[in-house]
């Protein structure tokens, strides 16, 4: 049997880095948040692990206090070799964990709706849009309230919320501030939203906190909050640039897979309707769910009159005119399969268009 003493002395420099590392993590962006979603998540983090610790701290401290005063060469303890069951023990294992559940799900339960990524923040300043476009690899992000747009960069006031909508333009991707708070996924044809704000001015870094590929681990930006009177003097600083983002600029810029970090870009104008031409572009045939369409084209390329790929309007209408011209005593049965056959393909084309949501 190892002797307590040398035991002890060769395990106490282990729990000193042990507990040296832990408390290094007390500097994290997560420990250390700037925004109230982060202050409310951490003390949710909190909350929820001390809970936790009630139950696991005491199990672990009984579990060597009782190896200790049952062992084999302690000749004092009781020997019960025919015990089986204490009314007392059952009560106190059963009801603590009980209780504590009860606790963590009324917990988890009005957190999980009051830091909801896609509920707004009450303010009475108006939000700050920002339209969010994950890359290979690298962040586009569009002011659409300011006709402008950036790349590996945003700026907002402070003590502001910013709205944030999120896609994906290739694989599914993860946006993360994590001084501010919530992770949110980007994926294509979809749109998420996520609401944040930060109580405090300063630089936080935002990150891809899902791998994405060879270029992942440089897919990051730099999330900057500053006054209302710098946030305008960096509006005129990016409007004064003359490169515009059009769909040809954004082609090019997803062009360039950049395996090492793309320089911060900004573009002085941008098209309208940007974002959700990114949307409806990874679009294919009947896979619109989840989104309100009209039964109009949609402008897939901004050519007004095109539809959905695989789907010519003009070639629908014109089936429909053929029947209309063929020779009703003689070819009838025709022209009724060709007019259903053109009606059944308008319904399979929109089909499923007019799910609800967002």
């Amino acid at each position: 049997m190892i002797p307590l003493k040398p035991l002890g002395r060769f395990l106490r420099p282990g729990l000193l880095f042990a507990l040296s590392v832990f408390l290094t993590g007390c500097n994290s962006a997560i420990l250390n948040p700037k925004g109230q979603i982060g202050h409310d998540e951490k003390t949710l983090l909190i909350t929820a692990t001390v809970l936790m610790l009630l139950v696991v701290v005491p199990v672990i401290i009984m579990t060597l206090t009782f190896a200790w005063k049952y062992r084999a060469t302690n000749t004092k303890a009781r020997y019960e070799p025919k015990w089986s069951h204490s009314t007392a023990i059952e009560v106190v294992v059963w009801s603590i964990p009980c209780m504590i559940v009860l606790v963590l799900a009324v917990l988890t339960w009005r957190s999980s709706h009051a830091l909801d990524p896609y509920r707004p923040l009450d303010s009475d300043k108006k939000p700050v849009v920002i339209e969010a476009i994950s890359l290979d690899w690298k962040w586009l992000f569009i002011y659409p309230e300011e006709n402008i747009a950036t790349v590996n960069e945003i700026t907002f006031p402070v003590d502001t919320p910013l709205n944030f909508k999120i896609t994906s333009d290739s694989v599914m991707n993860a946006f993360f501030i994590p001084h501010l708070g919530s992770m949110i996924y980007s994926m294509t044809a979809m749109e998420t939203k996520l609401h944040l704000i930060a109580n405090e001015t300063g630089e936080f870094p935002g990150m891809s906190s899902h791998y994405s590929g060879a270029g992942f681990s440089k897919m990051h930006f730099s999330a900057h909050s500053v006054t209302e009177a710098e946030y305008q003097q960096w509006l005129t600083k990016v409007r004064a640039e003359s490169a515009n983002l059009d769909k040809a600029a954004f082609a090019a810029l997803v062009a360039e897979k950049n395996h090492d970090w793309h320089p911060v870009t900004y573009y002085g104008t941008t098209e309208a309707g940007l974002f959700d031409w990114v949307i409806a572009k990874h679009m294919g045939d009947n896979q619109h769910y989840g989104m309100k369409h009209d039964h109009k084209a949609m402008k897939h390329d901004g050519v007004e009159g095109e539809s959905h790929e695989g789907h010519d309007m003009q070639a629908m209408s014109g089936a429909h005119d053929d029947a209309a011209k063929l020779p009703v005593h003689a070819d009838q049965p025709a022209a009724a399969d060709a007019a259903h056959t053109a009606d059944e393909h308008a319904a399979a084309g929109h089909a499923g268009h007019d799910g609800s949501g967002e």
